[in-house]
């Protein structure tokens, strides 16, 4: 089992940035994918972003948050990062991080929820107008 832990989300004004956060218990793995979800009031889960490392690193992003969002990690302190600049109040949704472990991300597609093995509890980010 891989414990996933979200921080950093909150409520911000329309413009405005967050960082959010998501700690591993452990990776026990040398290839895995990694990402964020979220889900909005009323709508399905979507994904957000990927990072996978295999030999090689590779991340992904929705078309609703490239040039906005950044996915990236720090594997000394087990963390995955979500940084969102320019925030939209269409980015309100709780948010949450997923794992799986050894395996390559797949093409990315917002509707796949199904290929994490782990979830975090997920936290809330609110965007004012």
């Amino acid at each position: 089992q891989v414990n996933l832990v979200e921080s950093g989300g909150g409520s911000v004004q329309t413009g405005g940035s967050l960082l959010l956060s998501c700690v591993a218990s452990e990776y026990t793995s040398r290839s895995y994918c990694m990402g964020w979800f979220r889900q909005a009031p009323g709508k399905e889960r979507e994904g957000v972003a990927t990072i996978s490392r295999s030999r090689t690193t590779t991340t992904t992003y929705a078309d609703s948050v490239k040039g906005r969002f950044t996915i990236s990690q720090d594997n000394a302190k087990n963390t995955l990062y979500l940084r969102m600049n320019s925030l939209k109040p269409d980015d309100t949704a709780m948010y949450y991080c997923a794992a799986a472990l050894g395996t390559w991300c797949p093409e990315f597609e917002p509707a796949n929820v199904k290929w994490p093995r782990y979830w975090g509890p997920g936290i809330q980010v609110t965007v004012s107008s």
